[in-house]
């Protein structure tokens, strides 16, 4: 007889989760109370990409009669028109989905899902109406949502959360961006490509705080290229609104005006409401729903996978999750690898990393009792070096790579630049099967190709880098 199986939230988790099970033989049965591939697909990754796609390329185009393209008039942008095409793109993978988990003959439930017991989901639909799903094991995969934070209450109109700023049909003259994270820079290459002014303000010493040293940097740097003010290390006390816009008094008592405030800052948890506690199941600090490496909660039976449990709030993981959590449901063994996990960042330019940073590897190999300088090795190689890059226009950026030493074990690669996102998968599955970096500089790479880069990077960590100055090292 096989398993029943329900799923609470249809995001990149919950879906993808759902597919894996049926493919295993389970019945399924997924309750989501939105729209099918979540958070992700229907106000975050997807939208957000397919707007930049279109900055990216005007982008291009301003640049193009150096190249030789001659383009009548400046580069204008009907933002109404790019929300309306990337709605379809949306919607078409939205109804993607639903095509799916009918070829899967997979049950989907509209409305909200909470714990009733063990092996019981109640749905609960939007007109109140109520139905219990049984189930021999249950997903939790809710997700995540925009903070509401009491110093930024939330109007949709003046101050924003990203879902609002993907729905404008009008640019703004001016956006003050509270938060230099990963969607904060994303947002403010988009709108500055738009023609906004921009206002970045992030608490911490630097934009990206999270990511390598150098590569925070370059996006710094390449975001003021763009016209983004940036203030680092800073952040609003107190703003007033009026109909014409928001004002803002920083922490250094500077003022900033701005017809939009967008409100970067984290996001909550999803793990209110569901009935976790009666039934036994627990939560951390963060409201994190707590599991072990089969993604099983503290209630056997009882998996959580996605942005929920707090640990990599990243839709791949997210996805990885729900594959190894009905892997065990279904009898076999399986676990998330959180030490190789790859990231873009969707700004201009894109970012691509793995592993950890330069600043982190040192404190490792410190806390071990190793002398950084010696245990620590980084290869570096610009993109302004590549026979490609020079022929397509795209020079700025830079590829990292950070290797253990003696051995030759990569700990990180960071890239940023044209299509780093893509190109750092190289890195990811080097560091997945244990290859070194020696083999990875040793590797035949197309030429000219961007990846390219990588090699050179690799081969830079030891001083051999073909297409570098001769350093005082060599």
């Amino acid at each position: 007889m096989s398993k029943h199986i329900a799923i609470v939230g249809a995001g990149p988790g919950g879906y993808v989760a759902a597919i894996r099970a049926a493919q295993l033989g389970a019945r399924v049965t997924v309750i989501e109370s939105h729209a099918l591939g979540g958070v992700c697909l229907n106000w975050g990754c997807i939208p957000s990409k397919a707007l930049l796609s279109v900055v990216e390329l005007g982008d291009k185009v301003k640049k193009s009669e150096d190249m030789g393209l001659l383009v009548q008039g400046p580069v204008t942008y009907d933002l109404a028109k790019m929300v309306a095409r990337k709605n379809k793109v949306v919607a078409m993978l939205v109804k993607g989905i639903a095509t799916l988990f009918k070829t899967w003959n997979i049950e989907q439930v509209q409305g909200r899902g909470s714990l009733r017991d063990r092996q019981t989901v109640t749905v609960t639909s939007a007109d109140g109406a109520t139905r219990d799903i049984q189930a021999d094991a249950i997903v939790i995969a809710t997700g995540s949502s925009w903070p509401n934070l009491p110093q930024f209450p939330i109007d949709g109109q003046q101050v924003l959360t990203s879902q609002h700023l993907l729905e404008l049909d009008r640019i703004p003259v001016s956006l003050l961006i509270v938060g230099g994270g990963v969607e904060g820079c994303e947002f403010a290459a988009l709108y500055s490509g738009l023609g906004t002014e921009v206002t970045i303000v992030e608490l911490l010493p630097r934009v990206l705080p999270l990511e390598d040293e150098d590569i925070s940097s370059t996006m710094e740097r390449e975001l003021k290229k763009r016209g983004v003010t940036v203030l680092t290390g800073n952040s609003v006390e107190k703003f007033d609104r009026s109909p014409t816009g928001i004002a803002a008094h920083l922490k250094d008592g500077t003022q900033v005006t701005a017809e939009k405030l967008l409100v970067s800052v984290g996001r909550g948890l999803n793990s209110a409401g569901l009935g976790l506690e009666p039934v036994g199941v627990q939560t951390g600090r963060r409201g994190e729903i707590l599991v072990n490496e089969r993604m099983e909660t503290t209630v056997p039976g009882i998996y959580a996978i996605g942005d929920v449990v707090g640990k990599v709030m990243l839709a791949h993981v997210a996805s990885a999750q729900g594959k190894v959590a009905v892997e065990n449901i279904m009898g076999h063994e399986a676990q998330v690898r959180y030490d190789v996990i790859p990231a873009g960042i969707f700004t201009l330019p894109e970012i691509g990393r793995v592993g950890i940073t330069e600043q982190q590897a040192r404190e490792r190999a410190q806390a071990a009792g190793q002398n950084p300088d010696s245990s620590v090795t980084v290869g570096r190689f610009r993109y302004a070096g590549l026979g490609k890059a020079q022929a397509t226009g795209d020079t700025t950026g830079l590829f990292k790579v950070i290797a253990e030493s003696p051995g030759g074990k990569i700990l990180g690669v960071h890239i940023i630049g044209a299509h780093s996102a893509d190109l750092v998968h190289e890195a990811a599955l080097a560091m997945q099967v244990g290859a070194t970096v020696t083999q990875m500089a040793e590797m035949i790479h197309a030429h000219p190709t961007l990846s390219e880069g990588l090699m050179e990077a690799a081969e830079d960590v030891e001083g051999k880098a073909i297409h570098q100055i001769r350093s005082k090292r060599s």
